[in-house]
Parts: structure tokens; sequence; C-alpha cells
């Protein structure tokens, strides 16, 4: 425990949230390779009516109440891997549903790490006790091969400050993408000369779209543009580009039925395809005074990293999009929850390194930075970050980081912006707010405490905070103990 912990008072509350294997998604499964698949399809429709039936009635009885959506999800698996295994074959009903079957698996997707939280209030605060504070919370979880994706949970944070987390169901529903959705051809554009990748080959399979136009357009336009003859390898590395774009960008219909704790945000596209990372959730409050949820992740592929913003632009409905612009790069992007002289604000760490403010009139471009703070402390010599999205106080932005320092350990500190210029740093803390302790040192990557955002409820700075990539803790300080000491 570090003397700033000390003499602020901070306090770590006894909760701890950690992973859980019983929670399950279903995934489609490949065997390896068309043989193989094609073999399955072979041994499924040898099986006479009565063998299918039994079979298939046996599987829904094991697992249907695991997985409410099961018959549907058969049918798109089976659909799936017919295509894939160039099957022309139509079996019946029954048969697509037991082959479906085959084609699928159930994946712990927090069988691993549940860790690297956010929190913000509930909209909704009805119903709750006086004094209490209804949240919502996201976490980063990891399943087989590190594979993260992203969960919610809620709860009611009391008047004294104790922290009660609604409980999770063990089987929870992948959210899923809804097919041929529209893109803004300028906006597209931006991003693939951003890529580096609208180049003499995509420019004319680009020029012939619509605009707007749909995923459906562009594959057929691709079709249509393909050369015949032997394998054209640049083609296929500007169609790659395309296709990868477009699927980073997408439209999720949630049933209204669940509630969030109850969804995965589970990779969907090539771009997440190894991990969707360390979600920033912010309760954003436009001019008009109407509020809604944002939430900045990382998006991997194995290879790449891209900045992207989880949107609720309405009940039931939830948009995927790229960052575009200069400076939407790199891990760790807080949008401020509102307006900063009638643009919008954003904290960022754009070169690995250093903290950046970011401003635009599009929430989705960022082309405007100014460095802001440079690692200072011993503790952030590596380098300095943000901890979540700025919160507004009478006194400035508090802005909470992280730091990594000697053996790569990594802290949380603090920060106070100017209300009306955030590029001015009123105070810093000198010492972290929060270090490992003893207890927290362990886990899949040693020596870290790490949030992606606190609340204030009542008076006390609420921190949930990921402890060495395996659980998620809990630490509360009063508000003006920390805005004191970051004004002296």
């Amino acid at each position: 425990m570090s003397l700033c912990e000390t003499l602020l008072s901070v306090r770590r509350l006894p909760q701890r949230l950690t992973c859980d294997s019983r929670r399950t998604i279903t995934r489609f499964f490949w065997p390896g390779n068309e043989k193989r698949a094609r073999r399955i399809f072979e041994r499924v429709m040898a099986l006479s009516d009565n063998e299918v039936s039994e079979l298939l009635e046996a599987t829904v009885e094991e697992f249907g109440l695991r997985h409410p959506d099961l018959p549907q999800t058969l049918t798109r698996y089976y659909q799936r891997a017919a295509g894939r295994a160039r099957v022309s074959e139509e079996p019946s009903y029954q048969q697509q549903l037991l082959i479906g079957a085959y084609f699928t698996m159930e994946y712990a997707f927090e069988s691993a790490a549940l860790f690297n939280p956010s929190m913000i209030p509930e909209r909704n605060q009805n119903g709750v006790p006086e004094g209490a504070t209804r949240f919502l919370m996201s976490l980063r979880a990891v399943g087989e091969g590190h594979v993260s994706s992203i969960v919610f949970r809620t709860g009611v944070i009391d008047r004294n400050g104790e922290i009660f987390i609604d409980p999770a169901i063990p089987y929870s529903q992948k959210l899923r993408m809804k097919e041929n959705r529209e893109f803004d051809k300028d906006e597209f554009r931006e991003k693939l000369h951003e890529m580096g990748a609208y180049d003499e080959i995509a420019e004319p399979i680009f020029e012939q779209l619509p605009n707007p136009f749909t995923t459906g357009q562009l594959l057929a336009q691709i079709r249509a543009a393909r050369p015949k003859g032997e394998r054209n390898t640049r083609f296929e590395e500007a169609v790659k580009n395309l296709k990868w774009l477009a699927q980073s960008n997408y439209e999720i219909r949630m049933d209204t039925g669940p509630g969030l704790s109850e969804l995965v945000l589970f990779p969907i596209s090539e771009g997440e395809s190894q991990g969707m990372e360390d979600m920033r959730l912010v309760s954003f409050t436009d001019d008009d005074g109407a509020v809604r949820y944002y939430g900045t992740y990382t998006a991997f592929d194995g290879h790449r990293i891209l900045p992207q913003m989880l949107e609720f632009p309405e009940p039931g409905v939830a948009e995927v999009h790229t960052l575009h612009g200069k400076y939407a790069q790199n891990k760790g992007m807080a949008l401020f929850p509102r307006k900063v002289n009638g643009a919008y604000a954003l904290i960022g760490r754009i070169d690995g390194e250093n903290l950046y403010f970011l401003q635009s009139d599009n929430i989705r471009f960022w082309n405007e930075a100014v460095q802001l703070q440079q690692p200072t402390y011993s503790w952030e010599f590596v380098q300095i970050g943000n901890c979540g999205s700025p919160i507004e106080t009478d006194a400035g932005w508090l802005l909470l980081t992280h730091g990594v320092g000697p053996m790569r350990r990594y802290c949380i500190g603090a920060m106070l912006l100017d209300i009306d210029d955030p590029t001015k740093v009123i105070g810093q803390l000198d010492e972290p707010l929060l270090m490992p302790t003893d207890e927290e040192r362990s886990g899949y990557v040693p020596n870290v405490v790490y949030s992606c955002g606190g609340m204030v409820h009542d008076g006390l700075l609420v921190i949930p905070y990921g402890i060495s990539d395996a659980a998620t803790g809990f630490a509360t300080v009063p508000l003006e103990d920390v805005l004191s000491c970051l004004r002296t």
C-alpha cells in the first residue's frame, strides 16, 4: 500500500468478481477440413428417421435449457457447415438440426478471467432505496485460447458505500450481427485511406458502389470484379481489406427479454477474432439533455488493433463502429461524458506512451490531438494512460490514470484537468492512488491493478479495478480528499 492510499483513507471492499466456467455460449465448430465435414454429413444421413429423432431429442433435452435459442442456433450452424463443406443434398428439417449439433460447441467465455471493469450509474434508478445508486458495469471476460469478450453486470451501491452485485445466470446469450447493413461511402473510403488500402485495385471496386451501400452490394461488386483465371494475390489482399473493414462496422439487434447481464458481446467480426478488450463505458449527455451509453474498446485480430466504439442509439439496438482519423489509434480511448466547448472530447494514448487530449466535431473521426501529459513519476516511467472516462466535478475533470513502472507493475493514479480547458493539468498525484497489495500481485499477468472507469456516489469515488488480469475488486475513497490533494 502506498503512502497516498493511507493518507487518503482508500478502502478496499471485500467483494471479488471471479471467473465462472459455468457461463457458456454456443460457437460454430469446424472439424478441420471439408472432407471430414462431409463425412459427418454422410454419417448422420445414413441414420434411420427414428435414430435421428431420438438423438436430436436427447441433445435438445440436455442442452436446450442452457441455450433457449438452440433450434435456431443448430439451423444456422448447419447452413454454415453445408456451405463450407459444399454439400448439395437437402436433408430433412430434423436431419439439419442434428447435423447442426455436430458443428456446434459450448464455449465457457469467462472460464479463465474476469477483470478490467468500468462502472457508470444506470439511467433507470426507479425502485432504488434512498441514498443508493444502481450501476452498470462492463468487464473483460477471457475463455479458452485467451479470447476476450465483453460482459455486463449490474448492482447497487447503498448509502453506506457498500456494493451489492446482482447474480449472473450461468448461461448467456451471444449477441448476433445484423446481416446486410448499410455503410456511408465517404466514411468507408476515408478509413480505407487511413489503412493504406485504397489503391488502384480497391478503387474501381469501390467506385461502382452506390451511397450508401450494403454488405450485399459490396460482395456482389467484388464478385463482378474478380479476375478470371489464376488467383491474383494483390486482388485478394484488396478484397480482404474491404471485407475486414465492412465486418468491423456492424449492428446488433437485441432481444428485449434478457437484461444486459445475460448478454455477451463476443467477437463477431474478423477484426475482433482474437478479442475485444477493456471497454470504457460512459453515460453521455447530448446538448439537448438526452442520455445514451457509449463504450470504447480495442478489437484485436492477432496482428492489428482497432479502436472501436459501441453505441446504444435506441432500446434493443447496438451499433459497433470503427473510429476513424489520424489519431484514432492504439489502445485505451476514453470519451468525455459531454461535449467540451461545443466539440466531442476524448482522452487517448495514441503513441503507446503519453496521454493526449483529442477533440472532434464528429464522434467517429479524430484528427486533432494535443499531448496532455508524459510519464513523470518513477511508478509510471514506462507509460501513462487513462483508467476510464474523465469524471466531471466542481473542481475540474477528475481523470483516473494508470502508470507502468519497474518490473512492469501497473498502478492507478489520478490527475485533475481544467473544466473549460482540459489540456491544462491542475494537479497530479505524485504517488499511486492504488497499487497491488501482496494478495493482488499474483494472476495471469502479475503485479497489476487496472480500471476502465469509476464513478462518484454520494461523495465517494468508487473504483472497480482488475486484479492481475484475473479478477475484479472494488475500492472507495472520499472524493473531496482526492480533489484536495490534486489542488495543492
